[in-house]
């Protein structure tokens, strides 16, 4: 049976807003078919779940009892039988957990409530990834070879733009190339890739075409194209310049990607920045 200090439990609670807790309470009527344990008693039970490790009802039941005289710290009168505890589980809905997490993480982190906003609006679901360089000491990590008098690993990583958090994450050496890594990640259907230039590799952005993947990226400037079509832009988006359907003409390039792409000229007027943005979404 696993233990956590309750007094660093008690901690993590208090970071809890009991209002947004008991206004979601309300909403889902949660207290119904309660069996004596209440939502908050429910809720700390899974965070003691989560935080102890353990991996049965039954630690939960006695990891719980076993802070006999501290439950109050938890705000929680008495500790869940395992009988009770499955039936709730069974019964309460999952939903009430899904809002009160997002609740928080807007709460928490309020520069997400306008990305999350502006993500339902796409209806599309979007993933940002990019690799960051970690130095370390070559001297106490000789493995890790980077350049000749510097050591570094490589953090890949495909950040959920709706909720802000990591959804999938890899340690390489810090030469790892970062299309090595993408070509192994798999995103869904109908979804948005958002990547830098060092990911234009157009035979892995030919093969997420065809996987149904949407993708956003940035034009290289030696990049052979044609012009296939013009477009004007609407007068209502000021910040793009222009838009075109292209086609690549270099020798490889044409071969490893045959179908037309689309660049979108925008103005970064906050870093007085032109931006040539390429992708495969033509509508």
């Amino acid at each position: 049976m696993s233990t956590i200090k309750v007094s660093l439990f008690s901690q993590v609670l208090k970071q809890i807003d009991r209002s947004i807790f008991n206004r979601l309470v309300e909403k889902h009527k949660t207290v119904k078919y309660s069996k004596g344990i209440n939502t908050w008693t429910h809720f700390v039970s899974m965070l003691f779940m989560q935080f102890s490790k353990v991996d049965s009802l039954r630690d939960i039941s006695n990891g719980l009892r076993s802070a006999t005289g501290n439950l109050s710290h938890l705000g929680v009168k008495n500790a869940p039988c395992k009988s009770s505890f499955s039936y709730i589980n069974q019964h309460r809905k999952a939903l009430f957990f899904e809002e009160l997490y997002f609740e928080l993480l807007e709460q928490l982190e309020p520069c997400l409530a306008k990305r999350r906003k502006y993500a339902h609006r796409l209806k599309r679901k979007i993933f940002i990834m990019d690799s960051s360089i970690i130095p370390l000491c070559l001297s106490l990590f000789d493995w890790a070879k980077f350049r000749t008098k510097k050591g570094a690993i490589k953090l890949h990583a495909v950040l959920d733009y709706d909720t802000g958090l990591p959804s999938y994450a890899a340690i390489t050496d810090g030469k790892k190339h970062d299309v090595k890594v993408a070509i192994d990640t798999v995103f869904p259907r109908d979804s948005v890739l958002v990547v830098d230039r060092a990911y234009v590799d157009y035979a892995w952005l030919y093969n997420l075409d065809s996987s149904g993947v949407f993708y956003v990226t940035r034009l290289k400037s030696n990049a052979d194209i044609e012009i296939v079509e013009c477009f004007l832009t609407n007068q209502k988006h000021e910040h793009v310049l222009n838009d075109e359907d292209l086609r690549l003409t270099g020798i490889y390039s044409s071969q490893k990607y045959p179908k037309k792409l689309r660049i979108v000229k925008v103005y970064d007027k906050e870093n007085d920045q032109t931006l040539i943005l390429l992708t495969n979404n033509l509508s």
